[in-house]
This record gives C-alpha cells, structure tokens and sequence, in this order.
C-alpha cells in the first residue's frame, strides 16, 4: 500500500469524497465534501482519486497553528482567549472605601478579568520555567507548594470565568 501525501483526494465509500489534511499514525486524517474532517485508518477501504505524493517536508496547516501558538505563548508572553461568564459582561466593579468623603472607583468587571487571567498565565509560565530549570528537587517542590497555595487563593476568581475547565484549581 502506497503511502498517501498531504492533499491526495480520496473516494470513501462512507464519506464520499474527500481530501488528506494531516498524517497520523494510525491513519489520515481527511476532509470530506458533504461529512466533515473525519480520521480514515490505514486499512480502511477507499479510492485514491489523486495521490499528491508523500514528502518528508510538507506539513498540514493545522501543525503550523499549533506549532506557531506554542512558540507565541512560549516567547511573547501571549495569553489565550478566555471568555468571561456572560451574566459579568459589561458589568463593573465599585470599591467603596472604608472611610467616609473618600470616592469610589468603578472599574469595568472585563478589564478586572482580565487582569486576573494574566496572572493566572504568569503563574503557569513561572511553573513551567520551575520544572525545566536546574534547581535541587526539593526547592523545586517548595516552589510548585507556593505557586499552588497561590492558585487556592485565586479560586475565588473563578465565578468570572464561563468555562470550569479554565478555573484556579490549587
């Protein structure tokens, strides 16, 4: 069995037709006309329309994304978008002072948020730098405590964010 390139068209008998967007190893991965993208294995029954060949240099444009993203996030500081619960857009916070002929200050719950997701992401960014550095395992240890009692105090924050799996969990 000929091995297929990024781009050969194929005829499923499931799928109709459909066009090779990614190499796995346990098969390819493949766009169809009327079913979507769709994993088609190795041994799978299908037609091969047009081979574009197999080269060692090509890459699907889904690796580049990803690929790319990661060196972002990696050297640029560059945060991922994380959406705020809906019932807080457009909300603001007032913090009202204690004493009395002090005003107030009203700050827009989004930017709040925001800030609250940058530390969240620099507190993952000084993990990682932790666990990829030279230090003794044990300050190593010490430091993953610290970084996680941080994230349990954050957990208060966690009513802002829309999606549970993007909480601060210690």
């Amino acid at each position: 069995m000929e091995l297929l390139g990024i781009g050969s068209r194929i005829k499923h008998d499931t799928h109709g037709m459909g066009v090779v967007i990614n190499i796995k190893s346990d098969g390819y991965e493949v766009t169809f006309v009327e079913d979507g993208i769709r994993i088609v294995k190795l041994d799978a029954a299908f037609e091969v329309i047009e081979n574009a060949g197999f080269e060692s240099d090509k890459v699907s444009i889904f690796d580049m994304e990803r690929s790319i993203t990661k060196i972002l996030q990696k050297w640029m500081d560059a945060t991922e978008i994380v959406p705020i619960a809906d019932k807080w857009k457009g909300g603001k916070m007032i913090l009202e002072p204690g004493k009395t002929g002090l005003s107030s200050k009203e700050i827009p719950v989004e930017t709040f948020f925001h800030k609250i997701v940058m530390l969240r992401d620099r507190l993952r960014v000084m993990e990682q730098k932790i666990n990829s550095s030279e230090l003794d395992d044990q300050t190593k240890v010490d430091l993953q405590q610290y970084i996680s009692r941080c994230y349990g105090s954050m957990t208060t924050f966690n009513i802002l964010f829309r999606d549970t799996d993007q909480h601060f969990k210690s």
